[in-house]
């Protein structure tokens, strides 16, 4: 007789763990949301890898080519200029189409509508959370920077401070042979052109990289060694 009760039990008991399987993504919905937001976080961080790592080479051309197009439009002509003359070429691709989707809907006789008309019903309004969404990550590395920047400039480690020091001397000379703008075209070159270089010779480059690592280290502990702070730091 205990066999049957046993049998009469369990159908319950598997229903209710089945029935509580469906509740809980819909009380866990609150903790849902991170991971669909580290998703979207991380989709966003894997295009930009893909990106510069010329996965999809008609994509990668594209933004490389119209970025550096646009450099190297900004060294040669004003910011005003090159915007007018985007924004110009941007209307004039624009309202040729719609003038052409006009005529060809008035000789056929159609009414397909405005030529724009998907593109002007999407949603491009940002909602509030996604604004504080974004606020709130734009603070955390805003603090960041303003700790790095207090604990540099009021020599908490003077070596941290002498290596600043010495960088912005040396970017003292690289300000005097180069502008803002050639900079960025030569961060463009290198984005699109050293990671894909790594890729194809990363265990020559790792030792290479170690060797010179390996000599900065002993070169900064003798000098550490030679400064009392550093040194009596070390010993407390």
């Amino acid at each position: 007789m205990a066999e049957p009760s046993a049998a009469t039990q369990s159908p319950s008991i598997s229903s209710s763990s089945s029935g509580a399987e469906p509740s809980a993504p819909g009380g866990g919905g609150s903790s849902g949301a991170c991971p669909a937001l580290g998703t979207k976080s991380c989709s966003s961080s894997c295009a930009v890898h893909d990106l510069i790592f010329w996965r999809d080479v008609k994509k990668t051309g594209f933004v490389f080519g119209t970025t550096l197009i646009m450099l190297l439009s900004l060294a040669a002509f004003s910011v005003i200029s090159v915007v007018s003359y985007l924004i110009l070429a941007l209307l004039s691709v624009t309202i040729s189409f719609r003038i052409y989707k006009s005529v060809i809907q008035a000789v056929q006789k159609s009414e397909e509508g405005h030529p724009f008309k998907a593109y002007l019903d999407v949603d491009i309004t940002l909602s509030s959370e996604a604004f504080h969404n974004y606020m709130n990550a734009a603070m955390v590395h805003i603090n960041r920077a303003l700790k790095l920047i207090i604990r540099l400039f009021l020599v908490e480690d003077l070596v941290d401070s002498l290596k600043l020091a010495v960088f912005m001397w040396l970017m003292t000379y690289v300000g005097a042979v180069f502008n803002g703008i050639t900079l960025l075209i030569l961060a463009e070159l290198l984005v699109f052109s050293v990671p894909i270089v790594y890729e194809k010779y990363k265990t020559q480059i790792d030792h290479y990289v170690g060797i010179a690592r390996d000599q900065t280290k002993s070169i900064v502990e003798k000098i550490q060694a030679k400064l009392p702070g550093i040194a009596k730091k070390k010993a407390e």
